[in-house]
């Protein structure tokens, strides 16, 4: 079993003047350690492409995830959506990535811009075969996984940009491909690297985008994992339990909260050097401690942290507030959504009587809250998370 993983991230922007997009990405995990990405494209853009793309990437996904060949899921779609009567062409086009067992990658595409894969940050000219399903060309690659192969499966919203504005004829694929290999050798996640890809097709388009453009990015990567402590124990008598658990697990530390931060130096032995330095007015200072690789206040920073992940999941505009300030919630937001693929949350139940002033907004349950909204979104992220509760 080797220790690789997927780090997937897709973003879009819709044909200027319409509300909804006419791509769409669908991302099934199939096991543990087997995803099915589909990118679908919808024919024109508005209303009518976003529901063909839903339903032909949702058809792909649900059945390739069930392990039904790929020929019976293209003659469903076939025999599912509708020909254009105007023009007689396809409803949907779609490329598919087919992560098995984190080994082995199926490339599937059926009219959309080929997929470029850059492996040891160059452009990697994988093998194509051609087959022939329903009177539809389809091209299928098999590829074994390598640490840091990134692929790039776009629609053509992408190639298309600037025609008649930046380029005569569109950003081509080679383009592209340079675009490429100058940003993913710094190292970006696979979120950050689709929103770069987009944001430069829209600036091409002049901000006001003649097609829906979406790229869809996986980058595979080692397992890294991440702990964090969040509040005390509910009885006092599990403080050194807690903290046993926590230390004996490999990957770097996280400890969120004063009182939390206390028991830990107690427990290492080790003394807990306050800062003042207020990065941000509104987040709390962090602190050090031997042992630990990063020790911050608890609610508000947290809270500031859930706020970060919930628009990386969305629009991703916070991005410039978080990845390179030094307060304690960039920090974490860093940690979590850029390096760690399994976090583990090692939270206490303790009533924190600091929080329960009335005045205060702060209370139990709103702590509660905090974790099970942030483990969501880290979920969603693509993260592998375990909630441990003492």
């Amino acid at each position: 079993m080797n220790d690789l993983c997927a780090d997937i991230g897709y973003k879009s922007v819709n044909h200027y003047g319409e509300e909804l997009c006419g791509d769409h990405v669908d991302v099934v995990e199939e096991s543990e350690n087997s995803t099915v990405i589909v990118l679908a494209d919808g024919l024109g853009s508005g209303v009518k492409a976003s529901i063909l793309s839903t339903l032909t990437s949702k058809i792909i996904s649900t059945m390739m995830a069930e392990g039904l060949p790929i020929e019976e899921c293209v003659e469903t779609i076939a025999a599912t959506l509708p020909v254009c009567s105007v023009r007689g062409v396809a409803y949907s086009t779609f490329t598919i990535i087919h992560l098995l067992n984190n080994d082995t990658a199926e490339i599937i595409q059926y009219d959309n811009p080929q997929v470029i894969v850059l492996r040891d940050d160059v452009n990697y000219d994988y093998p194509k075969t051609e087959m022939n399903i329903g009177g539809k060309k389809i091209f299928k690659s098999t590829i074994k996984l390598q640490e840091n192969d990134v692929f790039v499966a776009m629609s053509d919203g992408c190639p298309h940009a600037g025609i008649g504005l930046a380029f005569n004829f569109g950003w081509k694929r080679e383009d592209i491909i340079d675009f490429m290999e100058t940003i993913v050798p710094a190292g970006y996640t696979a979120k950050t690297l689709s929103t770069m890809l987009v944001d430069e097709c829209n600036k091409l388009y002049g901000y006001e985008p003649g097609d829906d453009a979406t790229a869809c990015v996986v980058k595979v990567r080692k397992r890294e994992p991440m702990n964090i402590l969040f509040g005390p124990p509910s009885n006092r008598d599990d403080c050194d339990r807690m903290m046993s658990l926590f230390f004996s697990k490999e990957g770097k530390h996280i400890i969120c909260g004063g009182t939390t931060s206390s028991i830990a130096s107690k427990y290492l032995g080790k003394p807990l050097k306050a800062t003042l330095n207020f990065e941000k007015s509104d987040v709390p200072p962090i602190a050090e401690l031997e042992g630990v690789d990063l020790v911050t206040e608890g609610v508000i920073t947290v809270n500031r942290v859930l706020e970060y992940a919930n628009d990386y999941l969305d629009e991703n505009k916070l991005y410039e507030k978080w990845s390179f300030s030094r307060d304690g919630a960039s920090l974490i937001s860093r940690l979590l959504f850029e390096e760690a693929t399994d976090i583990n949350f090692y939270v206490g139940r303790a009533i924190n009587p600091a929080h329960q002033n009335p005045d205060l907004p702060i209370n139990f349950s709103i702590k509660m809250n905090l974790v099970e909204e942030l483990s969501k979104c880290l979920k969603q992220m693509g993260k592998r998370i375990k909630v441990s509760y003492f």
